[in-house]
């Protein structure tokens, strides 16, 4: 998105548009080693099939199933890196950053009843095969419809701001869940949710299972798609998860809605008209279809 020949707009301005730091721009993450990126590999499979598994019991499979060489130091990092954590309770299940104010869990014997009732996000780890990029969706809960998604190779908020900028364009929902990562406890990315007056709700410390509706569509974009694919490049991943969420939301039958799409179940009723108007000046699209942009803190 960003053009250095430009000789009208400096860099600068550009990554102020994109709403992108201009050290983001900069930034060139320190590769891993091979056999780093083959362990995240095994490490990704076994936590889509176990998402229980936690650093020590990842570890202890590693070494006697693939015969790696590996501590929990090494492990733990690697997961941390990814962005795993094993799902149980426990006493923290994500770190907000210093200083970022934590906001009460709001849907606690809440029943959601209509589209864009409960909005929810999370990131996940997308592999590549000299790599690793993060994927972060917004679903509806009630039709499972995938609002909007953004890829990026680092995890700072830029990339989620982009994301539930390009949601907002589309509808607004009453109440936005997240977990307590720094990325969503940010000033940034609460501020844009306190101006379109959208109540935020975050998980509970000990809440395993708070977002698992995107829980579960990692789990599908994992069998259906991502380990069933090599990438080779940022953008052939972008080309094919573009694909991918086409299909989910517009072909893909869900039993949990009756073998509706999600497509269909979000435009069921009269509120995704009223919902979907024009968000400060910007016009929605003339359908409801996944909004992804790229954006690499590389360039």
């Amino acid at each position: 998105m960003i053009d250095p020949g430009n000789k009208e707009i400096s860099i600068e301005r550009q990554c102020g548009l994109v709403g992108l730091s201009r050290a983001g721009y900069y930034y060139e993450p320190k590769e891993e080693s091979p056999e780093n990126l083959a362990i995240m590999r095994w490490i990704d499979e076994k936590y889509t099939d176990h998402p229980f598994y936690g650093v020590l019991r990842m570890t202890e499979w590693l070494r006697r199933d693939k015969k790696y060489a590996v501590n929990p130091k090494r492990v733990r990092r690697l997961m941390k890196l990814m962005g795993l954590d094993a799902i149980y309770p426990k006493p923290r299940l994500s770190e907000p950053g210093q200083g970022h104010k934590v906001y009460p869990y709001l849907l606690r014997n809440v029943t959601v009843t209509r589209p864009n009732h409960v909005w929810s996000v999370d990131i996940t780890y997308i592999r590549l095969r000299g790599g690793f990029i993060y994927l972060v969706a917004i679903i509806d809960w009630f039709s499972r419809f995938v609002v909007s998604w953004e890829i990026s190779n680092s995890l700072e908020s830029d990339f989620c701001i982009s994301a539930l900028n390009r949601a907002l364009i589309k509808a607004k929902p009453e109440i936005f869940n997240s977990d307590q990562g720094v990325q969503f406890t940010s000033q940034a990315f609460t501020s844009v949710l306190k101006e379109h007056q959208i109540s935020i709700s975050m998980d509970g410390r000990g809440r395993a299972l708070d977002n698992v509706f995107v829980e579960r569509l990692w789990r599908s974009v994992k069998y259906e798609e991502d380990n069933l694919n090599d990438y080779e490049s940022t953008e052939q991943a972008v080309s094919r998860l573009r694909r991918y969420f086409q299909f989910y939301n517009h072909e893909r039958r869900h039993q949990s809605l009756g073998y509706e799409t999600p497509v269909a179940v979000y435009q069921s009723t009269r509120e995704i008209a009223s919902a979907a108007q024009p968000v400060n000046g910007l016009r929605p699209p003339s359908e409801l279809l996944t909004a992804c942009s790229l954006r690499l803190s590389g360039g």
